[in-house]
Order: structure tokens, then C-alpha cells, then sequence
């Protein structure tokens, strides 16, 4: 038997399964020594978890002698392979299927190279390198080209960086995918916002505002001034004086852009809270 794999029991099977999976991918074999089928995988189950070299673990369970564990996991029929990963089943085949689908289901258990680059560029955002983030998503999506998450994540970051002339292009490219379509928008939303931070000095509107209160334009102008410095109180401060100046300016443009920095400003949720109370008051 390989290094790599183990004989499992009802006694063993929460630390060398569940636990161990929390770490490395583990891969359960329900098998009986009676069962054909499951003599002809053993020999490729057990090849495979040398040639992979600990990436992950080959678990056999005897399925006669743990009915506990075969029941509990609803083992019918055998062979039946089962993978775990934190902790908890993620995938199964029956059967002495050939050695390329077995192959094919343990390759699934490990991230794509293009997953690895985005997880590379979150812990390298994460660390201040935010050069190097980007060198990675954008080695992540010349990987998989159909890795829109990757460039949002891109998106993302060009926007912080106010590289924002290149922001367009990674938006465009991304399909419409309605698990993806609300942080597009609130993405395009930040891309304005960022745009208007370049269209006056926080001065000079502050000026104008100064001369005449009731310039909504150059109020306007100034929160998304804020808003593209994520400085978001303020942001919703100048907007919510236009509500009440007048709620239905610019056809409730403003209220859009107070719902797209609830949106922006989602990881403080106690800011959040207190605008939707005032923009609520406000209204009323």
C-alpha cells in the first residue's frame, strides 16, 4: 500500500478523514473484500496517491466492518469514492470506472493555476503589494481567459491604485452573469466616483459652495469627490443635503448614488445603517 494511504475505521475516520481534510484533500474508498470491482480501482486509486505524492490521502474504509460509517455517508453500493475537503464530503463516484476519470476527479480537488494567482494576488493585497497583486490577476486571467471574478478583483484594485483609464477595459471584458452583475455595477459606480475625484479640488468646490448653497452641481461634484477617496461619510453627507434640498433632482440620480456607496461601503455595515435611517428621514 502507498505511504499515502491509509486503512480507515468508525474509530479513526474524524481524525483521519474529517480533521485531516481540513488541510489535504482526502479521498475515501468504500470497498469490501468480496466486491470485484473494487479490487480492479484499489491498484489505480493506490497508484494515483503515490504518484501525487501527499497532495492528497487515500482513505479505505471496509465497508462490512463500519457499516456505522458506510450508513452514515448512505454507501449502497461499492466501490464508492468519496472526496472530502474541510471537513465535509464535496464529491463521489461508483464504480471501477477507467484510470483517467479517476484522474480527472482528483484533479478537480485542486485549485486551477488561475485560482492559485488570484488567491497569490488577494494575500500579496493583503501583505501592501499591491503591484504585485495586480501582476497576478493579470497572470491569473492569461490562464483562464473566462476568469471574470479575476477581473474584477483587477478592476478592483486599478481602482484603489486610481489607474483608472485602465479600469474600463477589465469591466468590459466581463460577461453578464447574474452571479456576478451586482458587484459589476457597484464596480462601475466606484469607476465614476473615482472619474469625478479628478474634476475639481476639494477647495475649489468648497469655494463655490461657499458663494452660493445652493450649487447641487458642485455639491454633487464634491461628494463624488469623496466618494472616489472612499471617504464615504462625507461622501453621503453633501448627497443627502441635496435630498433635502431637492429629493427629486436630476430625476433621483442622487439616490442611486447613495444606494452605490451602501454598496461601496458594504464592510461597514454601522455606517450603512446609519445613512439608510437618514436617507430614510430625509424622504419623509
Amino acid at each position: 500500500m502507498s505511504v499515502h494511504a491509509i486503512d480507515v475505521t468508525s474509530d479513526t475516520f474524524e481524525r483521519e478523514v474529517i480533521e485531516a481534510s481540513k488541510s489535504t484533500p482526502v479521498v475515501v474508498d468504500f470497498w469490501a473484500p468480496w466486491c470485484g470491482p473494487c479490487r480492479v480501482l484499489k491498484p489505480i486509486l493506490e497508484t494515483l496517491a503515490s504518484e501525487y505524492g501527499g497532495r492528497f490521502k487515500l482513505a479505505k474504509v471496509n465497508s462490512d466492518e463500519n457499516q456505522e460509517i458506510a450508513a452514515a455517508y448512505g454507501i449502497r453500493s461499492i466501490p464508492d469514492v468519496m472526496a472530502f475537503k474541510n471537513g465535509k464530503a464535496v464529491s463521489h463516484f461508483l464504480g471501477a470506472v477507467p484510470e483517467s476519470q479517476v484522474r480527472a476527479f482528483i484533479d478537480d480537488l485542486f485549485p486551477a493555476p488561475a485560482e492559485i494567482e488570484r488567491t497569490r494576488a488577494a494575500e500579496l493585497r493583503a501583505s501592501g503589494n499591491l503591484a504585485g497583486a495586480v501582476e497576478a490577476l493579470r497572470k491569473a486571467i492569461d490562464l483562464d481567459p473566462a476568469n471574470d471574478p479575476a477581473r474584477l478583483d483587477l478592476a478592483e484594485l486599478l481602482i484603489e491604485l486610481k489607474r483608472v483609464d485602465e479600469v474600463e477595459a477589465a469591466l468590459a471584458a466581463v460577461e453578464p452573469n447574474i452571479d456576478l452583475d451586482d458587484r459589476l455595477a457597484t464596480l462601475r459606480a466606484a469607476l465614476a466616483f473615482a472619474r469625478s475625484a479628478g474634476s475639481g479640488t476639494e477647495a475649489e468646490l468648497r469655494a463655490k459652495l461657499a458663494t452660493n448653497t445652493t450649487d447641487l452641481e458642485s455639491r454633487f461634484a464634491l461628494a463624488g469627490l469623496y466618494a472616489g477617496s472612499k471617504q464615504y461619510r462625507e461622501a453621503l453627507d453633501e448627497l443627502l443635503e441635496i435630498v433635502r434640498r431637492d429629493r427629486n433632482w436630476k430625476d433621483g440620480e442622487v439616490r442611486k448614488q447613495i444606494l452605490a456607496i451602501f454598496n461601496l461601503a458594504e464592510k461597514q455595515p454601522e455606517l450603512v445603517s446609519e445613512y439608510r435611517k437618514k436617507l430614510a428621514s430625509a424622504l419623509h
